[in-house]
């Protein structure tokens, strides 16, 4: 699983808007790719700097520009400048460890968001979403891991499928946050499957190993509820129209995205509770598990307990034992402890013990 605890340290003492770049560093070059489209078309482009995108101000083509990377703090600064973004935004865009919200600064929207996948080690890939929702652009901020879950966007964009390039920006940060909420339910399926996997390990075979998947397991699970538990209250407050940028239209289908998301909560929830009980049921078939040593060794034991004590009889070695001098006294002893653990196992087997 990547790292999720960032080092916030590194702002101590400094004044509020301070831009510090607080995430993991990236190795790869910011990419920025604009597409701007309208109902009769889409063209896409990479750039080089921010300040080539914003040219379409006053006109109806929208403009959909993506950032992956955020290690280049100049690149936020752009946005910035060219927006007149306000610094705490700009701080809380580099500063990854932000929970999932949405603040209206009136020209524009702030929303944050968590984009999950799956790592092909079983682990879980998170990376914070910035978007910026303007009256004729949309712009997103991504961490720059390689891959994001915005690939069908793109192809509906280019290919004119669907109501994309008819509607505004609005509909287009809905896009967007759909695609990382549906992306969820992938998540939590292969979550699901791994819970499945470790039930039957706990109950058929339960080992020092399994502890320790069952505690990272739940430490993803607590990670995946703390980045979508707040999601309700994003899509909330966009549903509400609480600001001018939200069509009336656009309130429909975010209807639909709240009770996505709504159903991505109840399933990380009873993936949690199955975890918390799973660790007791582990603790129960561990001592099972020692009871049926246990009583196998205690049977054992209880056989061996006259047999012993017949033996130590016939080892005192007094001279008026006179079975010691009798030609089958051997063998009457052999016979004598094979017939107590013959009963012994009878009886046993009877009181259904064995």
């Amino acid at each position: 699983m990547a790292k999720n605890i960032k080092k916030r340290s590194i702002k101590s003492g400094l004044p509020p808007g301070t831009l510090v770049h607080i995430g993991e560093k990236s190795d790869r070059e910011i990419k920025i790719t604009v597409m701007d489209y309208h109902a009769g078309g889409c063209e896409e482009k990479e750039i080089k700097a921010l300040k080539e995108c914003f040219y379409y101000s006053d006109t109806s083509i929208v403009s959909w520009i993506d950032v992956e990377g955020l290690h280049e703090i100049e690149i936020v600064q752009q946005v910035g400048d060219c927006q007149g973004l306000h610094p705490l935004v700009l701080e809380d865009i580099l500063n990854t460890d932000q929970r999932p919200k949405v603040e209206d600064y009136g020209d524009y929207l702030y929303i944050v968001l968590k984009m999950l996948r799956n790592e092909e080690g079983g682990g879980i890939v998170t990376e914070q979403v910035s978007l910026i929702l303007g009256s004729n652009f949309v712009i997103s901020f991504q961490e720059g891991m390689e891959g994001d879950v915005f690939n069908p966007i793109r192809e509906r964009l280019r290919s004119g499928k669907g109501r994309i390039r008819e509607m505004g920006t609005d509909y287009l940060a809905y896009a967007l946050m759909d695609a990382i909420v549906d992306n969820y339910f992938v998540v939590l399926e292969r979550v699901g499957e791994r819970i499945e996997e470790l039930e039957d390990e706990v109950v058929t075979d339960p080992r020092p190993e399994t502890v320790r998947k069952i505690h990272q397991l739940k430490r993803e699970v607590i990670f995946l509820r703390k980045a979508v538990w707040p999601l309700r209250e994003v899509i909330g407050a966009l549903e509400r129209r609480e600001s001018k940028l939200i069509s009336e239209t656009v309130v429909v289908y975010l209807r639909d995205l709240y009770d996505h998301a709504i159903q991505v909560i109840d399933t990380v929830e009873a993936s949690r509770d199955m975890l918390a009980g799973m660790l007791d049921v582990y603790l129960s078939s561990i001592s099972n598990r020692m009871n049926e040593i246990m009583k196998f060794l205690t049977i054992i034991g209880t056989i061996f307990i006259p047999l012993t004590f017949i033996a130590g009889v016939y080892g005192m070695n007094f001279q008026l034992m006179p079975e010691l001098h009798w030609q089958w006294g051997y063998f009457a002893c052999l016979f004598l402890m094979l017939t107590v653990a013959v009963f012994l196992l009878f009886y046993f087997k009877r009181k259904k013990w064995l």
